[in-house]
């Protein structure tokens, strides 16, 4: 088998959905997340957003089919992850839904009643090649969070980080003793002192994270003093923005 080129490594990251706005009109903000992951063996998207509708325009317009998804891999719970995936099913009933064990019943038993492939997930494990769920992680909100593996280190996206974004990284760093070269996703600062923050900060260099992509929930006054501090490697999250990573 020959090698992979340097092509073949990039894996693409699409925000799909942010509260965030694109400079682009025709993209709409609400508050959520949702990111597509492509370049690996399976097409991956994280969460779904608040509103099937919005998700589905945006999709449109950046010319993402719903039925190039192979796996929806949901955070946890909460509306502003889940609220898309009703209307994803009916553009592409074939996906398989990966989701935390702790989900309620009733939301695992309607997709099951519309013959909906769930995967339950309750420990760390390998959803595909390069890609892996740290398990459930216990916190006031139990949440999952999803890593992927890149030439240059890993990629770790969190929906909103509800067991402290402190805690998610060091849980990684026991799995992978490897950099992280991207952490992206929503970090549930907002309304943590500038104090709280700079100490989280100073946590993330030291838990050798390069690159910081703060969205959703994380915070304004939190974004900027992660902007002051990572500069070059603070990456803008607003609706519709790709990012590759090799």
């Amino acid at each position: 088998m020959n090698p992979k080129n340097e092509e073949d490594n990039k894996v693409k990251l699409t925000i799909l959905y942010d509260n965030h706005p694109s400079p682009s009109s025709r993209l709409k903000a609400d508050w959520g997340f949702s990111c597509l992951i492509q370049g690996l063996e399976k097409t991956i998207l994280f969460d779904t957003g608040a509103n099937g509708s919005i998700l589905q325009e945006n999709m449109s317009h950046l010319e993402v089919s719903p039925t190039a998804i192979d796996f929806v891999f949901l955070s946890h719970f909460h509306h502003d992850h889940t609220g898309g995936l009703e209307k994803l099913i009916n553009l592409n009933p074939h996906l398989e839904i990966l989701l935390p064990a702790s989900f309620p019943s009733t939301f695992k038993n309607s997709l099951r009643a519309k013959n909906i492939l769930i995967r339950e997930i309750t420990s760390f494990q390998e959803i595909c090649p390069q890609a892996y769920s740290t398990g459930i992680i216990e916190g006031w909100i139990k949440e999952q969070s999803l890593v992927l593996e890149v030439p240059s280190g890993l990629i770790l996206m969190t929906g909103c980080a509800h067991p402290r974004i402190v805690n998610i990284i060091s849980l990684v760093k026991q799995f992978f003793p490897k950099e992280i070269t991207l952490l992206i996703g929503g970090f549930h600062l907002a309304g943590f002192s500038s104090r709280e923050i700079l100490q989280i900060i100073q946590v993330f260099r030291l838990q050798e994270v390069k690159r910081v992509a703060p969205a959703h929930c994380t915070g304004d006054e939190a974004s900027s003093l992660l902007q002051q501090e990572y500069q070059e490697n603070f990456l803008d999250v607003t609706v519709g923005k790709g990012f590759e990573i090799q």
